[in-house]
């Protein structure tokens, strides 16, 4: 190629270079479709746009320098075609609404979720015993022995302690296995009287099925104060029975054993459609020695305590027959509640 036509395509070359950035700059400064167009037919025109012209140019060229020129002129197009069509947007969007958004159509009415049937049963069960005078309180998941056995009058021989039935860790404290730690708590906090609902997951290496799991979620009472009876627990109870289940439930106690109850008993509910008695939880007057850890004076206050299961509960308001499909996320399931 000689010096001649060499010096010819350089400064073709250029003139590409220049409309380019000079079209661009054009192009990404124009602030309405007007301005945009003009542009357009500015450089883009079929007739007399700038970029035509520099098409015609290629004809006065020698023909050793048309192939690189015609590649150069293809990209010049090129971003003068996408710089065109990237303003148009820009304004696009600035008309309806600045983030693409066209105020002019209809909305589309995004979709609500609501609470777990778990979240919705704790929040009732709260509010039914929050009529009745409780207040409520949480406590750490993860526990020390002395608050879920030890201060619940449960020895060290007990079968409730044994490894296989807890979920105990490296550092010697556990994951609690029910929710009266919490009631310990409040009474180490806090002279009596104490009126409280004690709420929370807590965990056992339970077998998942049907009817248990590994983890779930319990509610207990406790009302310690002078002359509190076994006439108050059943009161509270059948209160709290009617108000959650239905006024023809049947509420009766069977005897039983618990060691920070004395006396124990377990509760049984049977209502209206139901297949008979159903064990929901055990109560029963606090154990002096539950006092005596806590600092209370036994001779002078008594309390009663009772534990009720949230799944339990709220399975058989719904008629759930398995508790995995509280855990398994399932919307399907989780949109009829």
């Amino acid at each position: 190629m000689s010096t001649s036509t060499t010096g010819t395509l350089e400064t073709a070359l250029l003139d590409l270079d220049e409309l380019q950035g000079e079209a661009v700059l054009a192009f990404e400064s124009a602030a309405s479709p007007e301005a945009v167009e003009a542009a357009r037919v500015e450089y883009l025109g079929q007739k007399q746009g700038r970029l035509k012209a520099a098409q015609e140019r290629l004809r006065t060229l020698p023909n050793q320098a048309k192939k690189s020129y015609g590649q150069r002129f293809n990209g010049v197009k090129q971003a003068l075609e996408a710089a065109c069509d990237a303003a148009r947007a820009r304004l696009a969007r600035r008309t309806v609404g600045g983030d693409g958004i066209d105020v002019t159509l209809p909305g589309i009415a995004p979709r609500l979720g609501h609470r777990h049937p778990l979240s919705q049963t704790a929040d009732e069960l709260i509010d039914i015993f929050g009529r009745l005078g409780f207040a409520v309180a949480r406590g750490p998941e993860v526990e020390d022995v002395h608050h879920n056995f030890d201060a619940l009058n449960i020895p060290p021989v007990h079968p409730a302690r044994d490894p296989l039935d807890n979920f105990f860790l490296p550092d010697g404290g556990m994951l609690r296995s029910q929710t009266s730690t919490i009631q310990v708590r409040v009474m180490e906090s806090q002279p009596p009287p104490a009126r409280v609902v004690a709420i929370g997951r807590v965990y056992r290496p339970d077998t998942v099925d049907a009817t248990h799991s590994f983890m779930f979620h319990q509610i207990e009472g406790l009302f310690v104060a002078e002359g509190v009876t076994m006439g108050h627990l059943k009161s509270v109870l059948r209160l709290f029975a009617k108000s959650y289940l239905g006024e023809d439930v049947r509420i009766r106690f069977r005897p039983s054993f618990f060691p920070f109850t004395e006396p124990s008993v377990e509760i049984d509910m049977l209502w209206h459609g139901g297949r008979g008695w159903v064990e929901m939880g055990g109560a029963g007057m606090v154990d002096p020695n539950v006092f005596k850890a806590v600092g209370y004076d036994a001779e002078r206050v008594t309390g009663f305590a009772f534990g009720l299961g949230i799944e339990r509960l709220c399975m058989r308001r719904h008629g759930i027959d398995d508790i995995r499909l509280l855990y398994q996320n399932d919307v399907r399931f989780l949109d009829q509640f």
